[in-house]
């Protein structure tokens, strides 16, 4: 592992650091199924106080995570071409610091959650961060090809908080919402690791690209494309949803799988497109934000 050394950091210089750290864009996709879960959980808005509370303690939780996560990776991320740029890669600050840093957020973070939310959603955030930490990071990541299928988990578990956060409890529809991503991970993730495979081959990480034929791969996520379209579908009357809900989940189910069956025709055992694995990668990102926002418009345009 090649570290680069710092060389006269200024103070927004490491700022900017540790702000990486977090992966603010991914916390960005966790907290747009949050809102939407708050919600439904409500039948319409609830209190702004709650969703600010909410949404902080999430953002916090989730930055940890992610900075445990690079503290842990940052061996990989030295040696991939698409991560050579973190912050622990190029020096910006030593790993205790970053561990420090992230013990920090994880403790704010359910202080945030325990105090001003609830306790439930508490624990349901620092059991994401562990799961993600030790189950994926340290453990699936380097060793099993369904790293991210399992992995996933930690990722769906802000539509959990989002129920519980207005409800203080659990049901069906939650678990159902939480399936929805946790389904939807894989062909997000393996979508872009088909862009990146010679990066994961380069690290030793057993991303299902890098130890099953292309062909195979874009098979399994055409498969989990239509296994998800039909759930999110079934989730309409569980939930009891409208015909907002009912159409966009349809319109948006089939064009997430057009992507997956344009890539897997396009894909031989050894070859598959990166155009088409890019676009069904960043479609992907549209489809689960505007899956979640438009649940949250049906239920606010039936009950007002």
């Amino acid at each position: 592992m090649t570290l680069t050394a710092p060389r006269n950091l200024s103070i927004g210089d490491v700022l900017r650091g540790y702000l990486a750290l977090t992966k603010p864009r991914i916390i960005e996709l966790l907290l747009v199924t949050t809102v939407p879960t708050m919600v439904v959980a409500a039948g319409g808005i609830p209190g702004l106080w709650l969703i600010v509370a909410t949404l902080i303690g999430g953002t916090l939780a989730a930055g940890g995570a992610n900075a445990f996560n690079m503290v842990i990776d940052r061996d990989i991320d030295a040696v991939m071409e698409r991560t050579k740029k973190r912050p622990l890669v190029t020096g910006v600050m030593s790993a205790r610091a970053a561990t420090v840093f992230a013990v920090g957020l994880e403790i704010v973070a359910f202080a945030v959650l325990a105090i001003w939310v609830n306790q439930l959603s508490a624990w349901l955030a620092l059991s994401a961060t562990a799961f993600y930490v030790v189950i994926y990071t340290m453990w699936l990541k380097r060793r099993s090809k369904q790293n991210i299928v399992i992995g996933g988990a930690a990722g769906a578990v802000p539509a959990l908080i989002g129920w519980s956060a207005v409800t203080n409890s659990l049901s069906w529809t939650p678990v159902l919402l939480f399936l929805v991503i946790f389904i939807w991970t894989p062909p997000h993730f393996w979508a872009l690791a088909v862009r990146y495979r010679d990066d994961y081959q380069a690290a030793n990480v057993p991303m299902m690209p890098v130890v099953a034929s292309l062909r195979r791969t874009t098979l399994e996520i055409l498969v989990y494309s239509v296994i998800l379209w039909a759930l999110t579908v079934l989730i309409g009357p569980t939930a009891h949803l409208g015909w907002i809900y009912a159409v966009s989940s349809t319109v948006l189910g089939g064009l997430f799988t057009f992507y997956a069956l344009r890539l897997h025709r396009h894909a031989r055992e050894d070859r598959a497109d990166v155009g088409e694995a890019m676009r069904l990668f960043h479609f992907s990102i549209t489809y689960l934000s505007a899956l979640f926002i438009l649940m949250a418009v049906d239920v606010i345009v039936r009950n007002h």
